[in-house]
């Protein structure tokens, strides 16, 4: 059942759930998972595969951030999904167990647990049959947001985005967007659903992974996203302007557009600019910027005061790897360096 009401006995999920602290929906009542999921996602028809009844159990843990959410879903036995058209968002599903067969947009795709998984687009019909006690991981992020930066990075304001939904699993970008989402799954289970994260780093997830997306995925903006800009050298002055942005606002989630604003040059420019002139993504000039502050953070230190903390409010939003880059930029580790400043 709903969290707050009593689990039938009957109810066997058949791994341990992600997101276990987050549990939405928990029920063995086909009717009831429905109408629960449903207010998550979207209304849909569920239906159990006739020799599925017996084992059938719905189970949906959901830690939502601003724009998107990251969920764990599993069903026992086999079931078939209609949600139709998904309207207001994009759904990253990866398998974790199990298999799927997904119709969509006029094609059928196999998905299943360490090789592939599936990109649903909002305006592609949808139907989907779940089989062998199938459970995801499942990343929701906003129609707006997705189809708001494919306009900024395509220049093509006003265009319908559509992704190939078969996702491969087994190539650098299948892997780098598992990474990102269990690193997300990792962070909302270490934080539990009474802490807030901090907005820069809820903002800085987000954003890369639809940056992830758009320029991984095959998808209908595919071929402007990646053609060669006209100004394919931007003036140092225009590259000038974005950095001092970056300075000026380093502590704030990296917002393209208002970057490219700034600067007065279209983001994809700006990208070949960064790569070309000073030999850095924009992202990583911003993450040198950030290193900079929290060293002269560490070095002036108050009492009390720990990395982690100073991390987060900078935007970092991996520890480990922050410290790895910063011990090779400044030859010790952050904490080296704030029990050195004592």
């Amino acid at each position: 059942m709903v969290l707050d009401a009593a689990i039938s006995s009957t109810t066997r999920p058949t791994r341990a759930a992600r997101l276990a602290a987050f549990s939405r929906v928990f029920t063995s009542d086909v009717d009831e998972a429905a109408e629960s999921i449903g207010r998550i996602f979207c209304p849909h028809a569920l239906d159990p595969l006739q020799r599925s009844w017996p084992d059938f159990h719905a189970q949906h843990n959901c830690a939502a951030f601003n724009g998107f959410s990251v969920n764990y879903v599993s069903y026992g036995g086999s079931v078939a999904i209609d949600p139709g058209c998904l309207d207001r968002f994009f759904l990253l599903q990866i398998p974790l167990q199990g298999a799927a067969r997904i119709d969509t947009g006029g094609r059928t795709i196999e998905v299943s647990a360490g090789q592939s998984g599936s990109l649903l687009s909002p305006t592609m019909p949808t139907q989907m049959v779940w089989h062998d006690d199938c459970a995801k991981l499942i990343l929701l992020v906003e129609r707006r947001l997705v189809e708001e930066r494919a306009a900024a990075l395509a220049e093509k304001p006003g265009i319908a985005i559509e992704f190939d939904p078969q996702v491969d699993l087994n190539t650098p970008f299948g892997a780098a967007l598992c990474s990102q989402i269990e690193y997300l799954v990792d962070l909302a289970e270490h934080c539990g659903p009474g802490r807030q994260l901090p907005p820069t780093i809820t903002a800085t997830l987000r954003d890369s992974l639809i940056g992830l997306l758009l320029t991984g995925q095959r998808n209908t903006l595919t071929d402007h996203i990646d053609r060669i800009p006209v100004r394919v050298g931007p003036l140092p002055s225009v590259l000038r302007k974005a950095r001092d942005y970056l300075e000026a606002h380093a502590t704030e989630p990296l917002d393209l557009d208002r970057l490219a604003r700034a600067a007065g040059i279209g983001i994809r420019s700006l990208q070949i600019g960064f790569q070309k002139h000073f030999g850095v993504s924009i992202s990583d000039a911003l993450r040198d910027i950030r290193l900079s502050l929290l060293n002269a953070r560490l070095l002036r230190a108050a009492p009390g005061e720990r990395v982690i903390d100073m991390a987060f409010e900078l935007g970092f939003t991996h520890p480990s790897r922050m410290a790895e880059v910063y011990r090779s930029r400044y030859g010790e580790s952050p904490s080296e360096t704030l029990r050195r400043s004592r």
